[in-house]
């Protein structure tokens, strides 16, 4: 009585909600193919242009081929637009290499 008990352990623990293997009994899944599969084109270049009202316009010019360009300011803003569509006739991840080639 004078030295300490360990405690008792306590009952199994009440089970909550559904029974097990309930999850079983729930609506059928089945794995399809994305139904919003693409044609096989990607994005490769991105023109990000942010000319808040009364603010000086930038821009971002990036591709994965490693463009990177940016520019602050009307003038040069409008330039990068026109770098950024020039680019994309020479870019090579847009261009065929084969076809350059022969030609």
């Amino acid at each position: 009585p004078d030295q300490p008990r360990a405690a008792e352990q306590a009952g199994p623990p009440m089970a909550v909600g559904e029974p097990k293997g309930a999850a079983r009994k729930g609506v059928r899944t089945a794995l399809r193919s994305d139904p919003h599969a693409g044609d096989g084109r990607y994005p490769v270049a991105w023109l990000h242009i942010s000319a808040p009202r009364g603010a000086t316009p930038t821009a971002t010019s990036r591709c994965l081929c490693g463009w990177d360009r940016s520019a602050v300011g009307h003038r040069r803003v409008l330039a990068l637009i026109a770098d950024h569509s020039a680019h994309r006739t020479t870019c090579p991840l847009r261009t065929n290499q084969e076809g350059r080639a022969a030609a």
